[in-house]
């Protein structure tokens, strides 16, 4: 039995040749890349959309190089740590990185696993579908998940904003939880060279309402940055990208290179 919902009435959406259709037949058709799209116009808001063709392309570029293939490596090893087989949903997916990843390394684990993702940037889930796994990505907001109650085995979220009503429907009892946020230095020395009063993260405490934190790590090291294309990927990845003035874009337009920190932290929660 399908795990997704129609949108629009909640049915359930079976799975076809042609994409999806529920008992009352809404049907969303699989897009000539891979994807489909269950975004609906009341779901989304009236500015952006997720991130543009170009930012989610140069993401994909920036992670392929394997900057952040330290901190790929230790979702992976979290996820086969705590996953016992089922259904994944990766929410804000991006352009499927993670998702991936996760998928071959349970793949090559013999664990066996339904892998969904989805994103309410098109552009990301249709780069995510062009990767040619057998993992099913859509269009659709973390806020308005399109997947049946108590139907996940495991939910993981990298840098995605938090809906936590909506991860603890769509989790089964006692399912996991897996959640990336950026740690205090994280960028530290990049946001040195750009603002003149650079600010620290602040991590907000671990409680989550109906989740239980179970385990968690740090994984801190060391980024020479070594063009300004990758300078400039890095910096479109991160929340700072929309809050820049044009002098601090100046700045940044100068950076040929830099060495700066990564400093992330994963945490397993448990549904309570």
């Amino acid at each position: 039995m399908s795990v997704m919902i129609c949108p629009v009435c909640g049915e359930i959406l079976e799975r076809n040749d042609k994409g999806t259709v529920c008992s009352n037949r809404h049907s969303f058709d699989i897009a000539r890349s891979g994807y489909v799209n269950l975004l609906l116009s009341k779901h989304i808001g009236k500015t952006v959309h997720g991130d543009n063709k170009m930012m989610v392309r140069a993401r994909r570029e920036f992670l392929e190089k394997g900057y952040y293939s330290p901190l790929k490596n230790s979702l992976c090893d979290m996820t086969e740590k705590h996953f016992k087989g089922g259904v994944i949903l990766d929410a804000g997916c991006g352009e499927g990185y993670y998702t991936t990843a996760i998928f071959d390394r349970l793949k090559n684990a013999e664990i066996a696993v339904e892998m969904y993702g989805i994103d309410i940037s098109k552009a990301a889930a249709e780069l995510a579908a062009k990767r040619g796994t057998p993992i099913f990505f859509a269009a659709a907001s973390v806020f308005h998940i399109p997947f049946a109650d108590t139907s996940c085995d495991m939910l993981v979220t990298m840098f995605a904003p938090y809906c936590g009503e909506e991860y603890q429907r769509v989790l089964k009892k006692d399912g996991i939880m897996i959640m990336a946020i950026p740690s205090e230095n994280h960028l530290w020395e990049l946001k040195q060279a750009i603002y003149e009063t650079p600010y620290k993260n602040q991590v907000k405490p671990y409680e989550l309402d109906g989740f239980t934190l179970i385990d968690k790590e740090r994984i801190t090291y060391d980024m020479e940055l070594r063009s300004q294309e990758d300078v400039q990927s890095l910096f479109s990845m991160t929340p700072y990208f929309y809050r820049t003035s044009p002098a601090q874009k100046e700045r940044l337009d100068k950076l040929c290179s830099i060495c700066t920190k990564a400093d992330f932290e994963l945490l397993i929660y448990r549904k309570i």
